[in-house]
């Protein structure tokens, strides 16, 4: 078994783990190589059979990124604040490392969007891919922009506000849901729409079958409008600009914890329907 690790050591928080994530996964298999968690796309001749990112939910949807078409199983160990994403951290990854460096561990098939922007005469200036969201966001000086919305060719609502937000089912406990967005477990292949801040009373969120293609046509737009992709890559947006954003041909393959739930995660770390604190219950 070869393992390609990935973490940033200058961080303090992913420094005290890593020699211990370094250990354990040298008992069960090869370190072919240790990479910066931010560094360059991988050379075609690394060949490696897990990768294991040490980090928050950033860092590792950045490897998610990196690694998409290899079909590689991706190992997540937490060393972030909230770690939704990465199931592990050293005691679990110890426990659990028969299983993960062995023939079949626990994977978690994810769907991730495939997103393209084309300028006014449709010239593709950029294609790429989005794990959590695909963000418009107003920008500088933050007036309201206008967008209009199509579900493969079918003519949808225009969009006045302060941008859209396009995720998938992974991201819907991110962006999305803070800004009124619904949560839709990782399993159902979808797209969810909410808007940000709409100037409308009747604009709300909706979730649509993967298979659509969602285009947003930019009608009027700020000079610091900007498409954001997972909050990593930014593309700047004018008016005739077009964002496409489909459902993406390969899935990310995410190593589970067997003793981790998404429900779990839910109640544990996003504090799903918390009630208030009651006297009668205690803190």
């Amino acid at each position: 078994m070869k393992v390609l690790l990935a973490a940033s050591p200058d961080r303090p928080a992913t420094a005290s783990i890593l020699d211990e994530v370094r250990r354990v996964v040298a008992q069960h298999a090869e370190i072919v190589a240790e990479i910066q968690a931010d560094s360059a796309a991988l050379s075609e001749n690394l060949v490696f059979d897990r990768m294991v990112a040490v980090g928050g939910d950033g860092t590792l949807i950045a490897q998610v990124r990196r690694i998409l078409d290899r079909g590689v199983p991706l190992v997540g160990v937490n060393s972030g604040r909230l770690g939704f994403l990465a199931e592990f951290d050293p005691v679990s990854l110890e426990a659990q490392a028969e299983s993960i460096f062995g023939p079949n561990p626990l994977v978690r098939q994810r769907m991730v969007m495939d997103v393209m922007v084309k300028r006014k005469d449709r010239t593709v200036v950029f294609h790429g891919v989005a794990v959590n969201d695909a963000v418009v966001s107003a920008g500088f000086p933050f007036r309201m922009i206008e967008l209009r919305l199509e579900f493969s060719g079918n003519v949808g609502p225009d969009v006045a506000g302060d941008g859209i937000i396009i995720a998938s089912p992974v991201g819907s406990t991110a962006y999305s849901v803070s800004a009124g967005g619904p949560i839709v477990h990782p399993d159902v292949e979808a797209l969810i729409v909410t808007p940000v801040c709409p100037h409308s009373l009747g604009f709300r969120p909706i979730v649509v079958p993967s298979h659509l293609d969602i285009a947003v046509h930019v009608e009027r737009a700020n000079d610091g409008t900007t498409l954001m992709l997972d909050g990593q890559t930014n593309i700047r947006l004018a008016a005739g600009d077009m964002i496409q954003v489909g459902r993406h041909q390969s899935m990310a393959r995410l190593v589970g914890n067997p003793d981790v739930t998404y429900w779990q995660q839910l109640l544990s770390k996003m504090r799903w329907a918390a009630p208030p604190t009651y006297r009668d219950r205690g803190a």
